[in-house]
């Protein structure tokens, strides 16, 4: 896999027509380089790691005695406090492990400086002090300071060159290649993210989907618990009204049986009652389920359908087979209406006169 390496200017002239030096690397070797812009540099969506000027790497080595991480921490920013020229608060601080000789490598940079560079479109890998792009064991010359890669976590700026150490430098072929430490500036470091809100808006949506399927799953099993508790009551009913020939409606026919027995009411009707609504069940199913109320007057079965269930599909040839029983049914804006053929031929009430 491929990494990209940038070589940054002095923060306080970044922007992003920097024209900046450049490095693709695959499997630690540097396979190109050259300078381009920061904005085109960025139109690839490569991660990248980016090692500062020397102007702005600023590093030093403290001693420490062994101290847990937090506390370890804690030293570095208080010793910090007295190496820093100004707020300390305006600085970003950063430090390496503790080596074997109790050495810990410290770095600060400007978070203004930092603040610049978060505003230019990089996908921030990491950020580093320049001599970190070093192999380990290497110098380099950067405009007039020299680099030193002490170890894996150490390095150095040497702002006299040559003057100040007499070491070779290593090839510009490899000036890129050195592995990257355990720790880095840019652990703080905000960048706004192009895909920021895409991802929000991917996790509203994935939310709100689990939330559907959430709300499905307990639609469903609320119909089927109705389901399971009108086939529960419709069972009931037939055990304990085993003349009722079928039960389309458990409650209001259980409550019509206990007031026919109540009352004291004669047979004759009720048997009329139940044929009627044996004669719904057999010869009406689409009814079955759908009833809201049952009312018999008359020598006449009112069926009253539940409002969502008032327009069903009434195929077939059951008008023939009502009448062949002796029957009729009509239809009105509430139900259906059972009654025998000749007295359907005369309203309701006309032979009381």
């Amino acid at each position: 896999m491929k990494r990209l390496r940038i070589g940054l200017p002095p923060l306080d002239q970044l922007t992003a027509e920097s024209q900046v030096r450049f490095a693709w690397l695959e499997r630690g070797v540097v396979v190109e380089e050259g300078y381009e812009h920061l904005a085109q540099l960025g139109k690839s969506r490569q991660a990248v790691d980016c090692f500062l000027h020397p102007q702005d790497s600023l590093l030093t080595r403290l001693d420490l005695p062994p101290l847990p991480a937090a506390k370890t921490a804690a030293a570095v920013a208080c010793a910090a406090q007295a190496l820093i020229l100004g707020p300390v608060d305006q600085m970003q601080v950063a430090h390496g492990p503790r080596d074997s000789d109790g050495g810990v490598q410290v770095a600060w940079v400007p978070k203004a400086g930092l603040a610049r560079l978060a505003q230019l479109p990089l996908k921030l890998r990491g950020l580093y002090p320049a001599p970190y792009a070093l192999p380990v064991g290497a110098a380099a010359l950067d405009e007039g300071y020299l680099l030193t890669r002490d170890s894996l976590q150490q390095g150095a700026v040497h702002p006299l060159g040559l003057q100040a150490l007499d070491v070779p430098l290593v090839e510009a072929t490899q000036r890129w290649s050195g592995p990257v430490p355990a720790w880095g500036l840019h652990g703080r470091l905000n960048q706004p993210s192009t895909g920021g809100w895409g991802r929000a808006l991917a996790c509203v949506a994935l939310a709100t989907a689990i939330w559907t399927v959430g709300l499905n799953l307990y639609a469903a099993r609320q119909v089927e618990e109705g389901q399971r508790l009108k086939a529960s009551m419709s069972q009931q009913v037939r055990q304990a009204f085993p003349e009722l020939p079928v039960v389309l409606n458990p409650l209001q026919q259980a409550r019509q049986q206990l007031a026919a027995r109540q009352t004291g009411a004669a047979a004759d009707p009720g048997q009329r009652f139940a044929s009627l609504v044996q004669l719904a069940g057999n010869n009406l199913p689409f009814m079955v389920g759908s009833v809201d109320n049952l009312s018999f007057e008359q020598g006449r079965l009112h069926v009253e359908l539940l409002a969502d269930s008032r327009n069903p599909k009434a195929e077939g040839e059951w008008q023939a087979a009502l009448a062949q029983a002796g029957f009729t049914a009509s239809r009105d804006e509430h139900g259906w209406t059972l009654a025998p053929a000749q007295a359907a031929e005369q309203p309701a009430g006309a032979g009381d006169e």
